[in-house]
């Protein structure tokens, strides 16, 4: 395997392509496509089976070797460009991604995708996460705690939003995530009879008072506002986690990764 061409024009239209799925969303639907950067990305894009179209790679920084050894049987082999130096600073978000940028295919995320090798799920549902950092933890979370799946309801964004990609260190790729409304999360939560167990300050119970062994969601909402009253009027149990000092509430990915390893405390592991 060798690379094909070579890019040293800022104005290439590869180089275009790449900045402007970077910063538009509209793009990244438009055409399917991500863009990721540095090798612990790269390495769990592929383990998570994703498709990746073009690898981009700064001889200065990492060999042409290195590059096929981490993408070595992967089928449809991707494309491999050397970029100069002024390239890879212009697309990439950090000196510190090794000098490896790559574009991959984005998947199909409907609740209809998301099935559960565990019989016993425990899963996480944020609704209407505003920042692009929150999620991300919420995501390097749910790879930490090993959960069965994530479903992010009443998106404000899309996932493959690089600030994600980046602030989640690559577990977008090997969580298996869904999207829905509220209305359509909650039905689906409900006909695969999974406990909906809301974050709330109302008409809650402590979070550790809560069997947390079947079948269960972890329900969090924005830090701002919390969850709708949708949420609140069909869960099986509100949960709180008692506050002892002068605040009521934390970061929403703090109180998702207490409320998820008490789950896992119980469960015995």
């Amino acid at each position: 395997m060798s690379y094909l061409k070579a890019i040293t024009s800022p104005q290439n239209p590869t180089v275009k392509n790449i900045l402007s799925l970077k910063e538009k969303s509209r793009e990244r639907r438009k055409k399917g496509l991500f863009v990721l950067e540095g090798k612990k990305e790269l390495q769990l894009a592929l383990k998570g089976e994703y498709q990746l179209v073009t690898v981009l790679f700064c001889p200065e920084l990492i060999s042409l070797d290195e590059i096929q050894d981490i993408i070595q049987n992967t089928v449809p082999a991707p494309e491999i460009i050397s970029i100069s130096k002024e390239i890879y600073q212009k697309i990439a978000y950090r000196d510190t991604t090794e000098g490896i940028v790559a574009l991959g295919k984005t998947k199909e995320h409907s609740l209809d995708t998301l099935q559960f090798e565990n019989d016993n799920p425990l899963i996480l549902v944020a609704e209407a996460p505003e920042k692009p950092g929150n999620i991300g933890a919420l995501l390097r979370t749910a790879d930490a705690a090993d959960l069965d799946g994530v479903i992010i309801a009443n998106a404000r964004g899309d996932l493959y939003n690089p600030n994600i990609i980046r602030s989640s260190v690559g577990c977008l790729f090997t969580t298996k995530t869904a999207l829905g409304t509220t209305t359509e999360v909650l039905d689906y939560l409900k006909q695969h009879q999974i406990a909906i167990n809301c974050a709330a300050l109302s008409a809650s119970k402590s979070y550790t008072k809560v069997d947390l062994t079947q079948p269960t969601a972890i329900v969090v909402g924005t830090e701002a506002t919390g969850l709708s009253n949708e949420w609140l009027q069909n869960a099986t149990q509100n949960i709180i986690i008692p506050m002892h000092g002068q605040i009521d509430s934390m970061n929403v990915s703090v109180s998702a990764a207490i409320l998820i390893f008490e789950a896992r405390r119980q469960r015995g592991f």
